[in-house]
């Protein structure tokens, strides 16, 4: 469900970052049944990373382009809400209540993400499952 959303938003990534926890991977593999998810690559660390070890490999591996993270809560959420410095209202009030699993949050940046840094992301949308 998430990735036909994604798809019919025109939420498609560049590159994703994928944990390599098999549930993690079943996500990803999912997603791809129904959209693009370009480059992928594997990282162990985002099943062991807190929301700072997470920010560390999105500077790392971004660019100018979008980028999605499939990794595990409560870092994913920790992440989220650290960088959405502000956002849609009732995106943030949605997302405030909880990171549910295949919830996607949608973040805006200036400039490249090799920048995101705490606070300086926009939180455009945020979908969870229940949402579709």
């Amino acid at each position: 469900m998430m990735g036909t959303a994604m798809r019919a938003r025109n939420y498609i990534p560049d590159i994703t970052l994928c944990s390599n926890a098999k549930r993690a991977r079943q996500t990803l593999e999912g997603i791809a049944g129904h959209t693009d998810t370009g480059r992928v690559l594997f990282f162990d660390t985002l099943y062991s990373e807190d929301a700072a070890g997470y920010l560390a490999i999105i500077r790392s591996n971004g660019g100018p382009g979008s980028l999605l993270v499939i990794g595990h809560n409560p870092m994913t959420e920790d992440l989220a809400m650290a960088v959405s410095g502000d956002g849609d209202e009732a995106a943030r009030a949605i997302m405030n209540h909880g990171f549910p699993t295949s919830g996607l949050a949608v973040v805006r940046f200036d400039g490249t993400l090799t920048d995101a840094a705490q606070g300086s992301g926009y939180l455009e949308a945020f979908l969870t499952p229940a949402d579709l």
